[in-house]
């Protein structure tokens, strides 16, 4: 009597265990792996190609307050907001954090620091506004756009309006070579062409 009553609390044991461990397969349902960003890795051969132009005219205009010729700069200028107006940012759509409308409004800042030159007469003001396209340029628009073109340099000069107001450029090259006081000031000459220092890069990771 009692090895059938332990035969049956063994079978009812494992009954219980059969039907646990089938019903949990049945009803549990797989781990899945947390979502995540897909973002834009690289970019297209055309897209890079009008950011170099942009870059390319940004720093004709650069070269151009170097020589303190603000009819040069103007005429750099005007190129710098064509190449602008051709850049087409739709293929950030594709990222799906916040970075089209990050770099559309960036672009937009960028081109209305710009034009502002062209209203300008005196160059202390043209230097002034591109200083603010320089601000608008890095870090907002070539890292909200993920630049991957050549290296760049930021460099700064700790007196370039009134001896107290510092302000950056960007430059292909890390050697100072200041727009802002540059070869003719009415004050140093060409005496602080190399005011400054290199304080950053950016570069294709």
């Amino acid at each position: 009597m009692k090895k059938i009553f332990l035969l049956l609390v063994l079978a009812a044991v494992a009954f219980a265990a059969y039907w646990f461990l089938i019903r949990k397969n049945q009803t549990s349902v797989p781990a899945q792996p947390p979502m995540s960003h897909i973002e834009l890795k690289k970019h297209s051969e055309k897209f890079n190609k009008e950011i170099d132009s942009i870059v390319d005219a940004y720093l004709e205009i650069k070269n151009a307050f170097v020589d303190a010729d603000s009819t040069a700069a103007k005429a750099a200028t005007r190129k710098f907001v064509l190449q602008l107006d051709k850049l087409s940012i739709d293929e950030l759509k594709k990222d799906t954090t916040s970075i089209y409308e990050t770099a559309k409004g960036n672009l937009m800042d960028v081109k209305l620091n710009a034009n502002s030159i062209l209203q300008q007469t005196d160059i202390t003001e043209m230097r002034k506004d591109f200083s603010m396209v320089t601000e608008m340029m890095y870090p907002s628009f070539l890292t909200a756009v993920k630049y991957e073109g050549k290296k760049l340099y930021v460099a700064k000069c700790p007196m370039a309006f009134n001896e107290t107001t510092a302000a950056n450029w960007l430059s292909n090259s890390a050697e100072i070579i200041n727009p802002y006081l540059g070869k003719n000031h009415p004050k140093y000459k060409s005496g602080m062409l190399n005011c400054g220092e290199v304080v950053d890069s950016i570069f294709a990771k």
